[in-house]
């Protein structure tokens, strides 16, 4: 296989040429890189056929460690690649939990901490993720080539919203210097790519039925068309329907995703692929540990992992005269906390060999997303929102009890990506590109009265009792890449030599606050951050037939995470945030031997103008809302191991695979009047291990069990508050193989265990400054039923 050239950067410049050059002999001398561990890419299946032309300049022995749930070392350890990647493949996609989110797939990978609100991570607003010294918005997701953008729950297109794990062929992972060609304005060096599998060339599809825990049912249907006249296609629909596993409510997801596929006698393809994606649930709360532990004095006797809204409306004393249901404590009625999205992804992916060296590929997509909100507001909040807008604002209602907020969101999304390859010879590759992308969102907030103010009464939508917001932002992105794929030292020696230049301008206008309404101005605010020079150098060197070096440094610009809250601040002139930018540096060893794979990495990363998220509740309710904070810089190393092993003495049959790492994530600055300088960053904890060992008891019967430790995380800047570390179990069954019934092939039953021996404890967290952070408590055993088959 050729080498693979992805790239991203710019034109080379006069005044870049000393720069990279100088890169390139710190990555070539011996010098002590920090590094990182595994690489897993498998194959892509958009990545035409003219890829697969040439060896490929750096190529271990092929793996013969084989097993029903081992991955060759293209995709174990990273065969081949000059940095640190990982990567979930398809076998492992589906013997995970159906209907598992795209998120939380990723905490079988080394170095991630993967927090979640329940099982299958399908609440949105209760995920977390963090790696290195990257949390979940500092991460650039891709589907298919596609960039996600940011990764808001608000206006944000986050990953699991777009995928459907039995539709991917593998998830691969970067978790510090993602290759420059990839699109994002998000990632400051992490990259996490999501492909589809290609439609089959046959007619036929795949039918399941899971039944679990907390009323879980899931239908999943696919149908291939079959390929005729070089054209195929598939579609597929799922649904999904949850009670809550704490406290009342339910989550509801229907999701479609289809592809069509044109493959030209030359080996290139156009390829057609749609999502559509509709969203319904209701919140669960954060809880501090005080509440956790009982010793809150809750009004409700509410204590423990099952703290959750009142599904019930509660008799409560009036606290102003005179108004029934003017206490605050009826916020925690559970029918004012849902959320609700539709999101909907069209995207059209040229690939054109043109001649016999010349590789294009081009990709257009549109995003459409829309959806809401709810939030209770109290009596107090609200008649003093009221009183300050109603003299400007005369058609606004007095409230009547408790407040029914809507928060309104919407916008659409459309770019374009572009890069050619340039082939000189087997071992030279030259590659350059470009992504264009217009980014536009709408948010509105405002408060409505509730039949008599009762809080199971009807919406009064034409009592608006005060504004909160309605604005209208912008993101305006260009970027561009230029990159340099050559082999060397009789083909043993790969080295990338390449660059990006990235420009995001930024517009926000209307009322951004209550502040903007009571001024009665609607402003106009912009900024924008830009570098045209964000170098990446990496080279792997072939040791010999089984092992191999690899290195790499980076820079990277992201995009301010939480724009719009920042510049949404009281006055207009408030100062827009400097971009946040990081360097990365990564030195490897991996090894593929007959019976192990295995690979250790060392990392640094020097992380400047950190925007660190904490939480903040939102007047007059319990629920927060989540804003940023300029730390300073956050420097970051560690260390991330990752192997497969399959013992000879065991018959060929148990096999075991695992991944450890350690990472040190510390603040450089001190911040305001907190002295938080060499402090941990908060929701990074210095250890995370996952191992799992597998029985293929017969050709019909397979068993997995699966362990994962993350240690003791801090919950605030000042380091003042931590949470416990943990351990929890997971464990599956697979039973089937070639069962055939009729028209029906391959019938399968799984059954799938998470939090095996129901372990108790506090996972994500929302982080405070020096006060007392809130956690949403980790899910309960959870067991799942999944009937599968073909046809």
């Amino acid at each position: 296989m050729r080498a693979q050239a992805d790239s991203s950067s710019l034109p080379n410049t006069a005044s870049a040429r000393p720069r990279l050059a100088m890169l390139t002999a710190a990555i070539l001398c011996s010098g002590p890189l920090p590094l990182q561990a595994q690489e897993v890419l498998e194959e892509s299946p958009q990545r035409h056929a003219a890829q697969h032309r040439v060896a490929t300049a750096t190529t271990l022995d092929s793996v013969s460690v084989t097993g029903k749930r081992l991955s060759e070392a293209v995709e174990a350890i990273g065969t081949d690649h000059v940095t640190a990647t990982v990567a979930i493949t398809r076998q492992a996609l589906l013997s995970a939990p159906a209907g598992i989110t795209g998120l939380k797939m990723l905490e079988s990978l080394p170095g991630f901490n993967v927090q979640a609100n329940d099982a299958l991570g399908m609440y949105e607003f209760g995920n977390s993720v963090s790696v290195r010294a990257f949390n979940f918005q500092q991460i650039g997701f891709l589907l298919d080539g596609i960039p996600m953008g940011r990764s808001d729950q608000f206006g944000g297109s986050p990953i699991y919203r777009y995928v459907e794990n039995e539709n991917l062929q593998s998830v691969t992972a970067s978790s510090g210097a993602g290759d420059v060609s990839l699109p994002s304005y998000a990632s400051l060096g992490p990259i996490v790519s999501y492909d589809t599998v290609l439609p089959a060339k046959e007619f036929g599809g795949s039918l399941s039925q899971t039944f679990g825990s907390d009323n879980l049912k899931r239908s999943f249907a696919r149908v291939d068309f079959g390929e005729h006249a070089g054209l195929s296609g598939y579609a597929s629909g799922s649904r999904t329907e949850s009670d809550l596993w704490r406290g009342p409510g339910y989550i509801k997801r229907d999701h479609l995703e289809g592809k069509l596929r044109y493959a030209f006698a030359n080996g290139g393809a156009l390829t057609f692929l749609t999502v559509h994606n509709d969203y319904y649930d209701y919140d669960s709360p954060s809880i501090t540990k005080a509440q956790y532990q009982g010793a809150a004095g809750d009004a409700f006797g509410r204590s423990g992992r099952d703290f959750a809204y009142l599904g019930y409306v509660p008799e409560l004393a009036e606290s102003t005269a005179g108004v029934p249901w003017s206490n605050a404590l009826y916020n925690q009625y559970y029918k004012f906390a849902v959320n609700s999205r539709s999101d909907h992804l069209y995207g059209l992916t040229l690939d054109l060999p043109v001649g016999d060296n010349i590789d294009v590929r081009s990709t257009a997509y549109y995003e459409r997303k829309g959806g809401y909100g709810v939030s209770p507001e109290a009596y107090a909040t609200s008649l003093a929102s009221h009183a300050a807008e109603a003299a400007t604002y005369p058609e606004l209602v007095a409230p009547r009890g408790i407040q029914y907020g809507l928060s309104g969101i919407d916008g659409i999304r459309k770019g374009i990506t572009s890069k050619v390859d340039w082939h000189f010879g087997d071992v030279h590759t030259l590659s350059a590109g470009f992504w264009y992308e217009d980014d536009d969102y709408r948010r509105s907030q405002r408060r409505y009265n509730v039949q008599d103010g009762h809080p199971d009464g009807a919406v009064l939508y034409g009592e608006v009792v005060h504004h909160q917001r309605d604005y209208a932002s912008a993101r305006r992105t260009r970027q561009f890449f230029l990159r340099d794929t050559l082999g060397l030292l009789d083909d043993r020696l790969r080295l990338d030599i390449g660059f990006k230049a990235t420009s995001i301008d930024y517009a926000i206008e209307g009322h951004r606050n209550p502040a903007d309404y009571i001024a009665q101005r609607t402003p106009r605010l912009t900024d924008g951050w830009r570098d045209s020079f964000l170098p990446q150098v990496g080279a792997v060197f072939n040791l010999n037939a089984t092992d191999q070096l690899f290195a790499s440094y980076s820079e990277n610009l992201a995009l301010p995470r939480g724009a719009d809250d920042i510049f949404s601040a009281a006055s207009p002139a408030v100062r827009g945030p400097a971009a946040e930018t990081s360097s990365n540096w990564e030195l490897g060893y991996r090894t593929n031997r007959s019976t192990l794979n295995a690979s250790a990495a060392l990392y640094y990363t020097r992380f400047d103008n950190r925007l660190q998220s904490y939480a903040a509740p939102v007047p007059g309710s319990t629920t927060t809302e989540t804003f940023f904070q300029n730390v300073g810089a956050v420097d970051a190393y560690g260390v991330e191991l990752s192997s497969q092993w399959k013992p000879e003495a065991l018959g060929g049959r148990i096999y075991f695979n695992g991944n450890l790492s350690w990472n040190v994530s510390t603040f450089q600055d001190d911040f305001s009047t907190f002295a938080i300088k060499d402090n941990d960053v908060p929701d990074a904890p210095r250890w995370v291990f996952q191992g799992g060992v597998t029985w293929e008891a017969a050709s019909w019967a397979l068993f997995h069990l699966q362990a994962r430790t993350i240690s003791e995380r801090y919950s605030n800047l000042t380091n003042t508050e931590s949470v416990g570390g943990y351990t929890v179990y997971s464990a599956y069954a697979d039973f089937g193989e070639a069962w055939d019934w009729g028209l029906l092939k391959d019938i399968k039953l799984r059954l799938n265990v998470d939090n095996l021996f129901d372990r108790d404890y506090l996972g994500t967290i929302s982080s405070t400054t020096n006060t007392a952070a809130t956690f949403r408590p980790g899910p309960a055993r959870t067991l799942q039923v999944t009937l599968s088959t073909r046809f």
